[in-house]
């Protein structure tokens, strides 16, 4: 295994299948929005997923872990990112089902071809302008701030990579929700279901998780809110379930 590692790099057990993934702390570490995402998201049997911004390929990892997809897909524009990505799928022999490719979000559907998906994830950049931004081109402040692309980006793309009813699922800020909404519905991704995350049941939601159906009627469905500690350093139970543990 340790042959596959480069220098500040580590392996991490994903508590899915005995599937692991390749991190560097230098970089950037997925987090829980990531592994909630995984667990909302929806791959029915047959359909092909692409996950747009995938980092380190947690989410491609943790959906072919967790549904009955035909095949997943990857695309990460950091050389650096998209190699770690390659070799974590190796490491799981996942080569036949798992696929990443090193490109730019914002020619995605250039890349790939339209309407070329089924189901489109993604866990994008929350942050806009030069909030807390310090170095901007450091790999973190890549996944954190729209640096390299904007949510109008993301849905343009996202619309132009899914056929009618081809399904949307992505995780953000509930700061930024209406803007969200409004820009999916521009783009053609009609917003469907909801779920707010909170850190804790008296406290305000620091997550929210979407579904957009692409050239869907207008109908929301808000989930009940997902819980993530009961108390200090405990998950509650579907945290738990979500995880795998």
């Amino acid at each position: 295994m340790e042959e596959n590692l480069r220098e500040g790099e580590r392996v991490d057990q994903l508590q899915r299948n005995g599937y692991v993934i390749i991190q560097d702390p230098q970089r950037f570490c997925f987090g829980m929005d990531a592994v909630l995402l995984s667990g909302f998201a929806q791959v029915k049997e047959g359909e092909r997923a692409l996950d747009l911004g995938t980092g380190t390929g947690i989410i491609p990892i943790l959906l072919e872990a967790k549904t009955k997809g035909r095949h997943f897909t990857g695309l990460e524009i950091q050389p650096e990112s998209a190699d770690m990505a390659k070799r974590s799928v190796a490491l799981n022999h996942l080569e036949s089902k798992i696929n990443i490719v090193n490109g730019d979000l914002k020619d995605a559907s250039r890349i790939f071809g339209a309407s070329s998906f089924d189901v489109i994830t993604t866990n994008p950049p929350y942050m806009i302008g030069n909030h807390g931004l310090v170095n901007g081109n450091s790999a973190k402040t890549i996944a954190r701030h729209e640096v390299l692309c904007t949510l109008d980006d993301l849905l343009r793309e996202a619309a132009r990579l899914l056929p009618p009813k081809g399904r949307f699922y992505m995780v953000h800020r509930p700061f930024r929700l209406s803007e969200i909404m409004c820009k999916m519905t521009e783009y053609g991704i009609e917003p469907k279901r909801m779920r707010l995350v909170y850190p804790y049941a008296d406290r305000e939601p620091n997550m929210v998780l979407l579904e957009g159906l692409r050239g869907g009627r207008p109908r929301l469905t808000v989930e009940k809110p997902l819980i993530i500690y009961q108390q200090k350093g405990v998950y509650t139970d579907e945290i738990y379930e979500i995880y795998g543990y």
